[in-house]
């Protein structure tokens, strides 16, 4: 097919009148406009291939997902976690493949097997949450739940869910939700935080997440993922800070914290 149309484009350089100066440059514009259009096609048809393979694979494993999802129900019924868990995770890798129900519901009942099982220890962060929430807050000067801030770079999928202020450290605790397999997560150990007047605090430690370059994994879509980050104390006076991982799209301003 591509061959034939460079014939095209070479024959319409011959064709053209002498009078229209038909140049080196007219024939390699012609024959690269027809070379575009070949190249749009070829991706085309395989765009087209490649769904309708994609098709014919999910129809082919739906039978193995109902399957899953039916053997997970009966150890469930049965109490047999790790064998539930085993299977849901099973039904869960193919549904994100091919989207044959709710991958919510899935990666629910796939967190919660995890702590039927008693493996909240040897499983993902997302079950580790609770480490991030602390039992006594008194000795914060300030506690504020789900602060007002400015995210300037629009990472929709995370969000501040408490600050905590005292004289020796501030808290920001951070919630993730994906709709990514085996998300990856981290932070730079650059992150910093800066007050309204002025003044950079680099990051000192972390909760339930890693720095940079190693990950946090989230293992199925839709699991949630809770985490700390702590910097030196902001001034008695701040009243809103910025959070700022540097080249990032995680830049939080004005965040309220009185």
């Amino acid at each position: 097919m591509k061959k034939n149309l460079i014939v095209l484009a070479l024959g319409m350089a011959v064709v053209m009148p002498a009078k229209a100066q038909w140049t080196n440059w007219d024939t390699q514009t012609a024959i690269n406009g027809v070379l575009g259009i070949a190249n749009k096609s070829i991706e085309s048809a395989e765009r087209k291939k490649q769904m309708e393979i994609r098709a014919q694979e999910k129809v082919q494993y739906e039978q193995s997902f109902k399957d899953a999802m039916e053997e997970a129900k009966a150890f469930e019924e049965s109490e047999k976690w790790e064998d539930a868990l085993s299977k849901y995770e099973e039904a869960a890798k193919l549904n994100c493949n091919y989207g044959y129900s709710d991958q919510r519901s899935i990666s629910r009942k796939i967190t919660d097997l995890y702590v039927k099982a008693g493996r909240t220890e040897d499983g993902p962060s997302v079950l580790n949450n609770s480490k991030t929430i602390l039992a006594d807050y008194s000795q914060y000067r300030y506690v504020r739940e789900n602060p007002v801030y400015v995210n300037k770079k629009n990472a929709s999928n995370i969000k501040i869910v408490r600050v905590a202020c005292s004289d020796k450290e501030t808290r920001i605790e951070m919630e993730i939700e994906t709709t990514s397999t085996n998300y990856g997560v981290n932070f730079k150990g650059t992150t910093y935080i800066k007050g309204n007047k002025g003044g950079k605090l680099t990051m000192s430690s972390v909760e339930n997440i890693v720095l940079h370059p190693a990950y946090t994994r989230i293992p199925w879509p839709y699991q949630k993922l809770r985490f700390a980050l702590i910097f030196p104390p902001l001034p008695e006076e701040a009243k809103e800070f910025d959070l700022i991982e540097p080249s990032s799209t995680w830049q939080f301003k004005d965040i309220k914290c009185k």
